[in-house]
């Protein structure tokens, strides 16, 4: 993880996430999850580059149920990100050019 990525867990999750006044990309995974490492750094980069404008947390379903259950989360890694305290995009799996489609969904949110 970066500077830029915070792990987060369901005790936080009101107050970091639903609660935030900027928009917020979560990405939910697994240590154990082979595309969710791939993604991972990925990840790491695009919130070094939206830095200040959104914030962006990791999950971890392993250790979290409560959260994932609530968002309908059946694979992973799968990215929400959140507006306002409400779900506004959702990629499931890792997808093409995925840097680029990450920053193509906060861009659209901002």
């Amino acid at each position: 993880m970066s500077e830029n990525v915070a792990e987060i867990n369901d005790a936080e999750w009101q107050q970091d996430v639903l609660g935030a006044a900027e928009p917020v990309l979560v990405d939910f995974w697994a240590a154990w999850c082979g595309p969710c490492r791939t993604l991972g750094p990925i990840v790491d980069e695009v919130a070094a580059q939206y830095a200040g404008k959104a914030k962006v947390f990791k999950l971890n379903v392993d250790h979290n149920q409560e959260t994932p259950a609530r968002y309908g989360i059946r694979g992973i890694p799968t990215l929400i990100l959140f507006k306002g305290g409400q779900e506004v995009d959702r990629v499931v799996g890792v997808p093409q050019s995925p840097k680029e489609s990450i920053g193509q969904m906060i861009d659209r949110h901002l």
